[in-house]
């Protein structure tokens, strides 16, 4: 063991334990078995059950509480000892029912019991306490609860949402929400962490997953978490080919023995009656089932007949952030050498290329500067245009864990939400101002002195230039601009500035807007102002991806303009490399972005569009005239789980395998590539996107080798040196590697830049960058900003989280605006309400509160029926053709 460490002699036996843990650890690293009924190692110790006592230097302490000191000697198993254990475990057992200790109980309890020979009829309490079973998720047995506290520690020091409490005195206590109530009208975000750590089964999930966890359950598949882009490692439990459990993997190198809703309980839409089981083709206007010899000698016509009526460019598809990594490099390698086209882009157009575009610009790469490890060392959170609380909700956890334990926290997001009400400063710029409040920021590190000149003198470039700009942007300007008061735009500067180990951590906020990348570079600017990247001195900068594989998909070469690793098409010396690997020539000519292709469709240039995973007509946005390109284009192909509104207009749509029943790679938001593993079949004549590319290519009499996932990541890293260490083999050894990974000797690298940047000249870019106004502005015609984003129940378009009991958490698409404006527009709390823009207009449900600022509204896009894509703009950033989601005008018409 590295470091200083503690050596501690257990059972004879010497282990050397960090500093600061405790014996139990001590007793645990020395693999002896010792019970701990109110310990988890994931959560601080309480000392309350006895269980675990051990005699130290002939004192008998409580393990768990007792910090190990050097040269200490542990006994664990005396006589006297497992006496003392024995009496505490029936002493808590006597307390339940006897159904606590029936035979076959899993609970940790019940095998504690059985451990050390307690019998059954220990149990003889009387039970009649009740119970709780309102929420999907969690079911509540009041008579198996010991108070022993780890839900209520689970539910506070990992998670953060405090909603758990013991109500009651002496042997009367048990768990309860916080807030009164049922389970499921509390502030529980049903995580599963107070089931995955309750030793008595007072908490459980229904059905067939009750008494299972993280640290007790059958043999399970070890895969990643086909929901956001923090790539929470999962342990899926199943039988008959059906999933019964997905657990949080304890040893899970982001997660770390945490989990979400979405990935913890949302796997019911797999088993959905609505699920798609066989290929359907258009004919006469209706879908009708047919097989896939038939499906793909279609697709195969299709395509052949648009290269002959327009030539290659006039075909194109739309990757996937949701399939593997394997299954995007498929694509663009089908696209480039089969079709012979550019013409492939996927999601990250419409959320992060700002985030591709600014930090290549400033620092060199495309992905997060840093390993999110890092953020446990940071003194000082700067979290920007996110809501990681609700939309990334392990990341979020984690955040809010470290500001408990003593770092500083700025937020700057519009809305009062998530980790904003334990920031010490929240500033609440107005929507599409975040370049101007960045300038702002900057103004202050440079006035006060709070640079790193040796940095910006050594490893920089562009000082002068922004140094000119930043004097027109004081902080009384800033926030005539913004709104941002001056005083707290100091305030933050300085937290940010005189940190010793500052991080920035940012999402769609920064990103989707009319001048997105403008915004990431302003931004970066402050971590380039501070040494705080490149140097050990700063956590950088990091993205919150917002689908699983959207990094993965970008970094695979899924672009128009960029081949696998970010080689760029225009490049003679890239396309050459990739064109020896693949035995075929790479177009020269970049291809089509999400909206140009869907411009072209409607101008009769493209004449077969391939939706891959997407459901366009629900998330791009102007919708309208998302819709209007699909029905224009002669021919179009969907690969769906579900019959979506893209699936509806598309001509022959594919039934493919869902993220549980795949194999291959992702990369989550900080660049990690980690595995991905099929728990289950694929749901009928269902097939993994990466075997239905291979098949179309067939059907045009083409083969693209790679014929297993594992090798096409090989293949991958012969054409783009920077993934050349990376192979499945290594990744079911590692668990977890970051790219760059040039060589499969060493380690990837977590922390970029440590000599150099990877920009041509090698510094890090400031960016000049002006302030510009957004797209749109509030009028007397449309007086109200609308922002869109997430919530923490749903995912995306809905499809998924839709299907099951998630509705029960949240079943209809809220509209949120502050009480002010509803009684200016007449709204009533609960009511359904219209909204209109310029573009189009939306139906929800009004639920007044005052996290939303006056003058603006917020909801999410996760019902597709609200139609609330329909509202947004065409208005797009410059640089990469991102959607302004963040600032729509829009009306409320009433009811």
């Amino acid at each position: 063991m590295t470091g200083t460490g503690v050596r501690v002699g257990v059972d004879g036996t010497d282990v050397t334990v960090p500093e600061g843990a405790s014996l139990l650890a001590a007793v645990r690293a020395a693999g002896a078995e010792l019970p701990a009924l109110c310990s988890d190692e994931r959560m601080s110790p309480s000392g309350s059950c006895r269980t675990c006592l051990v005699t130290v230097d002939g004192l008998t302490v409580a393990a768990c509480v007792t910090p190990a000191a050097p040269g200490v000697r542990v006994e664990t198993a005396t006589d006297a000892l497992l006496r003392l254990r024995r009496e505490a475990v029936e002493v808590i057992a006597s307390a339940l029912p006897p159904r606590a200790l029936a035979d076959g109980d899993p609970s940790e309890l019940a095998e504690l019991c059985r451990s050390l020979d307690v019998p059954p009829d220990t149990a003889q309490g009387a039970g009649g306490r009740g119970g709780d079973d309102s929420h999907p998720y969690v079911r509540l047995d009041r008579d198996l609860c010991i108070a022993c506290g780890r839900c209520v520690r689970m539910c506070a020091e990992v998670q953060g949402t405090f909603a758990l409490t013991l109500t009651g005195r002496g042997a009367d206590t048990v768990v309860a929400p916080g807030t009164g109530g049922s389970w499921a009208d509390s502030d529980c975000v049903a995580c599963g962490g107070c089931v995955d750590t309750c030793p008595t089964g007072a908490l459980t999930e229904p059905g067939p997953a009750r008494g299972l966890t993280s640290a007790h359950h059958p043999p399970a598949t070890r895969t990643t978490c086909g929901y956001c882009g923090v790539g929470c490692a999962l342990d899926v439990v199943t039988a008959d080919d059906r999933v019964t459990a997905v657990l949080p993997a304890r040893d899970g190198p982001v997660n770390q023995g945490h989990a979400c809703v979405k990935g913890r309980f949302a796997h019911g839409y797999l088993t959905s009656g609505e699920r798609l089981t066989r290929p359907l083709l258009k004919r006469a206007g209706r879908l009708e089932p047919a097989g896939w010899d038939e499906a793909l000698a279609r697709v195969a016509r299709g395509l052949r007949a648009a290269v002959a009526e327009g030539g290659p460019d006039a075909v194109a598809v739309i990757s996937s952030a949701r399939a593997t990594n394997e299954e995007n490099y498929l694509v663009q390698k089908f696209l480039r050498t089969v079709v012979g086209t550019n013409n492939v882009d996927n999601c990250s157009r419409l959320c992060h290329s700002p985030s591709a575009a600014g930090l290549t610009a400033s620092f060199g790469l495309s992905g997060g500067t840093d390993g999110f490890d890092d953020v446990e060392r940071s003194d000082c959170l700067l979290v920007v245009g996110a809501n990681p609380v609700e939309a990334h909700p392990v990341v979020g956890a984690r955040l809010l864990r470290r500001v408990l334990h003593g770092a500083r926290l700025v937020v700057a997001d519009p809305r009062a939400v998530g980790l904003a009400a334990h920031a010490d400063v929240h500033l609440r710029p107005r929507p599409g101002t975040n370049v101007a409040l960045f300038h702002g920021l900057a103004h202050v590190l440079l006035a006060e002195g709070m640079t790193d000149e040796a940095f910006l003198r050594e490893r920089a470039t562009g000082l002068p230039e922004l140094t000119r700009l930043l004097a027109e942007h004081p902080p009384d300007r800033v926030a005539d601009i913004t709104g941002v008061p001056a005083a707290d735009l100091i305030a933050a500067a300085r937290l940010y500035g005189r940190a010793r180990c500052p991080a920035i951590v940012y999402g769609l906020g920064v990103t989707e807007h009319l001048h997105g990348t403008d915004g990431v570079r302003t931004l970066a600017n402050l971590a380039i102002l501070r040494g705080a990247v490149g140097t050990g001195r700063g956590h950088g900068v990091s993205p919150l991806r917002g689908q699983n594989n959207v990094q993965g998909a970008s970094d695979m070469g899924a672009l128009p303009d960029l081949l696998p690793g970010y080689g760029k098409v225009a490049d003679p010396v890239a396309r050459a490399r990739a064109a020896r690997v693949w035995g075929a020539p790479v177009p020269e000519r970049p291809g089509l972005r999400i909206p140009g292709m869907f411009a072209a469709a409607r101008a009769g240039r493209l004449r077969a569009l391939w939706v891959i995973g997407e459901d366009v007509c629900a998330t791009d946005p102007d919708a309208g005239n998302v819709a209007a390109a699909l029905d224009a284009c002669p021919f179009v192909v969907c690969s769906e789980l579900f019959l979506s509104g893209t699936a509806r207009r598309a001509d022959v749509v594919l039934p493919v395998a869902s993220w549980l029943e795949k194999d291959g790679t992702f990369v989550n938001f900080d660049r990690r590539f980690q595995r991905v593993r099929p728990a289950v079949p694929p749901r009928g004549e269902a097939r993994s996107d990466f075997d239905v590319v291979h098949a179309v290519a067939a059907a045009m009499g083409a083969a693209l080798g790679c014929p297993t996932p594992a090798a096409a990541l090989d293949e991958c890293g012969r054409v783009a040196p920077v993934f050349a260490g990376l192979s499945h083999g290594r990744l079911d050894r590692e668990g977890a590697v970051p790219w760059p990974c040039p060589d499969p000797g060493r380690p990837g690298e977590a922390h970029l830049y440590r000599e150099r940047f990877a920009t041509p000249d090698g510094r890090a870019h400031l960016a000049a960058a002006p302030y510009l106004p957004p797209g749109e502005r509030p009028d007397d015609d449309y007086p109200l900003i609308l922002v869109t984003g997430r919530r923490w129940a749903h995912y995306n378009s809905g499809s998924m989280t839709r299907r099951g009991p998630h509705l029960a958490l949240d079943p209809v698409d809220f509209l949120d605006l502050h009480p002010g404006d509803a009684h200016r527009y007449g709204v009533r709390d609960g009511e359904p309400v219209t909204l209109e823009s310029r573009h189009g207009r939306a139906r929800l449900i009004a639920r007044l509160g005052e996290q939303t600022a006056p003058g603006q509204v917020f909801c999410s896009f996760h019902f597709p029926a609200s139609g609330v894509n329909r509202l947004t703009s065409a208005h797009a950033d410059t640089v990469t053709s991102c959607p302004e989601y963040k600032v729509t005008a829009v009306r409320v018409v009433g009811s």
